[in-house]
């Protein structure tokens, strides 16, 4: 008996699985540390996109250092306008609309019930997705087989030119469904209780 608990222990028995789960466990650990300090920033959005912004120009200035990577730029630009514009967007789009979509739908009719704006892209992913993206695109930047040399001034050509025709079909869009996907400038209404003397 002791010989074969010896032959499990040699081929890798129980002490490989004890290895691969202790692996496991520190992954999940650290999982859950990742886990915590997401959780600790989602009610600070000023500080948040202060973070992100801090990225995108930490980004912008190893580009114009370093002159070069502008395929990872662009790549970076087109990534971010579509998050953008997934965050104006409403989850049940209208113009999606063939009478079997489920939840809430933005009213059309000014005497519609009062729908809340609930967002495809939610802020706190959209934040995070911008913090990822950009991340990845500075340590992409430390590879000189990511420097595909282009003529950039037709990257922003091309750029401007589509992040001008997006942002019109998306503002034709909110103005044909009604919707406004910011609360500045939305009217407040406030509970007015009146007493009785």
């Amino acid at each position: 008996m002791e010989g074969t608990m010896m032959q499990d222990e040699d081929l890798g028995g129980p002490a490989s699985k004890n290895v691969f789960s202790k692996a496991v466990a520190r992954i999940s650990q650290v999982c859950n540390v990742y886990q915590s300090w997401l959780d600790q920033w989602t009610p600070h959005v000023i500080l948040r996109w202060a973070f992100a912004v801090f990225l995108i120009i930490l980004f912008i200035l190893r580009i114009l250092l370093a002159q070069g990577w502008y395929i990872i730029t662009y790549a970076l630009g087109i990534y971010h306008l579509n998050l953008f514009i997934a965050f104006l967007t409403p989850k049940n789009d209208p113009a999606m609309d063939f009478d079997d979509a489920d939840g809430p739908q933005l009213p059309t009719r000014s005497n519609e019930e009062f729908r809340p704006f609930i967002r495809r892209l939610p802020e706190f992913k959209f934040w995070y997705s911008v913090c990822k993206s950009t991340v990845v695109s500075l340590i992409l930047t430390l590879f000189d087989f990511f420097n595909i040399p282009v003529f950039w001034p037709i990257l922003v050509m091309y750029f401007i030119t589509l992040m001008c025709l997006t942002m019109k079909r998306q503002i034709k869009h909110m103005i044909k469904y009604r919707y406004l996907p910011f609360t500045h400038g939305k009217p407040k209404y406030q509970n007015h209780i009146e007493t009785t003397k």
